[in-house]
């Protein structure tokens, strides 16, 4: 879900995609986001105009708006505002050179290469210093899919657009659609805790701990690794005795503060951990638990980590929403087995990737393969997704069909989690700045 920023940011990422591929089709072309009749800043001599000009609610979506209340009137989750945007992109230049059509060719094959605006397209404009306005936008985390799409509009339709909206005279220009930006309210709903027990006494009951948002220490955009220290945000985070229960584990966390909790996730062993996404929740204990006992373990720091059947079945806690977040898996070892085929025939086999976390029955596992040839002016990609599994493991083997010889880099995706490309930062390096690992060879 995301903020107040998401109808910018969309606008600013569709106009940071257009405007790479318009100065490099069109020279001297520039991509503005003014009104077309240029009351609100300058049109373009020869470039392209992205205006948004009108919002819908998304019909397939709209029943996610519906509040839920209780008795009293408390709503129990955030609303959120699922919608759609339309802009009008326009076209301006020297029409005896076809400038507008030859820009018009250049969107539309921009935005058909490109469907779909990606977390990490997202997060790149964000982080462009053109932008620094759009520094607390969280729309790269937004779940559901953002998609441009074109409409086909009417010559009457079109004209009432530019006669109605702007009263300018009329230019090329084609309609899309970008669908769907989820914005969701800053008040955060409240669900009472179901009554787990009757405990004679009294007690003061604590507000319940809300969680608004999990990510690295290092930033929101930062991906999270097993060795990374999560940044647990929100309100009256701290208890009496707070725990962190990370699916079924439960672990004290080493920064306590009502707005913040801090967890090292290299306090928990690795194989204990899943790759792919996580649930989270805070818990406030009353009574500290009972010392550990069937079997629980403990992390080589110190500190306990307790499933939930070991919990102490009297003693009270609080129990905040659950959070989820993205556990990113890391490539150890490629090895390519059995490999099939002669000469500069395709080859078929098997790759082993052994991770360094573990991977659960049902989860889906899918291997990206990109030829690594500096010399390939149109590199191969190739994308295979493994067997199921019938038990936990952190090595997987991949089948493999008519992939071409050569040398390729390696990612793997766990439930969508994708490990991390390594970069080369040597500049002495004749690949520098290049992607260099993981790398297998299939010969």
């Amino acid at each position: 879900m995301s903020n107040h920023l998401a109808v910018a940011t969309a606008t600013a990422t569709l106009q940071r995609i257009l405007q790479r591929a318009v100065q490099r089709d069109v020279d001297g072309a520039r991509v503005t986001t003014v009104r077309p009749d240029g009351s609100s800043g300058s049109i373009p001599e020869t470039g392209v105009n992205l205006y948004l000009y009108h919002i819908k609610r998304n019909p397939a979506l709209t029943n996610q708006d519906t509040p839920n209340f209780q008795r009293r009137g408390d709503m129990t989750r955030r609303r959120q505002a699922a919608i759609d945007l339309f802009y009008v992109v326009s076209f301006y230049g020297n029409d005896g050179d076809l400038e507008p059509q030859r820009l018009l060719g250049s969107v539309v094959q921009t935005l058909e290469d490109q469907l779909v605006l990606s977390a990490d397209t997202i997060r790149a404009t964000i982080a462009d210093p053109t932008f620094t306005y759009l520094a607390d936008s969280d729309l790269a985390e937004q779940v559901e899919q953002i998609r441009s799409e074109f409409i086909s509009v009417s010559t009457d339709e079109l004209s009432k657009i530019w006669s109605v909206f702007f009263q300018t005279p009329y230019a090329l220009s084609l309609v899309y659609k970008v669908t769907v930006i989820i914005i969701e309210s800053d008040i955060a709903g409240r669900s009472a805790l179901p009554v787990r027990d009757r405990i004679l006494g009294s007690t003061v009951f604590p507000k319940q701990p809300i969680i608004t948002q999990v990510v690295a220490v290092g930033g929101k955009n930062q991906p999270i690794f097993s060795n990374s220290i999560l940044s647990i945000r929100g309100q009256h985070l701290s208890g009496v005795l707070t725990q962190i229960r990370i699916g079924e584990l439960e672990i004290t966390p080493q920064v306590v503060n009502s707005g913040e909790l801090r967890l090292p996730l290299s306090l928990i062993e690795t194989d204990q951990l899943r790759a792919g996404v996580q649930s989270l929740q805070v818990i406030h204990l009353q009574a500290p638990p009972a010392p550990p006992r069937n079997g629980s373990r403990s992390s080589r720091r110190g500190t306990t980590a307790t499933t939930n059947r070991n919990t102490p079945a009297r003693v009270p806690q609080v129990e905040s929403n659950v959070a989820p977040f993205v556990l990113r898996p890391t490539i150890e070892t490629v090895t390519v087995l059995d490999l099939d085929g002669f000469d500069d025939e395709p080859r078929s086999g098997t790759l082993s990737i052994s991770l360094n976390l573990a991977i659960a029955p049902g989860q889906r596992i899918v291997v990206m393969m990109n030829e690594c040839s500096p010399n390939s002016n149109n590199p191969i990609g190739y994308l295979f997704t493994a067997p199921p599994i019938t038990r936990a493991t952190a090595t997987v083997s991949i089948p493999i069909r008519e992939v071409k010889p050569g040398e390729y880099l390696v990612r793997v995706q766990i439930d969508g989690a994708e490990s991390i490309l390594s970069v080369d930062d040597n500049p002495d390096s004749p690949t520098f700045e290049q992607y260099i690992q993981p790398k297998v060879a299939i010969n």
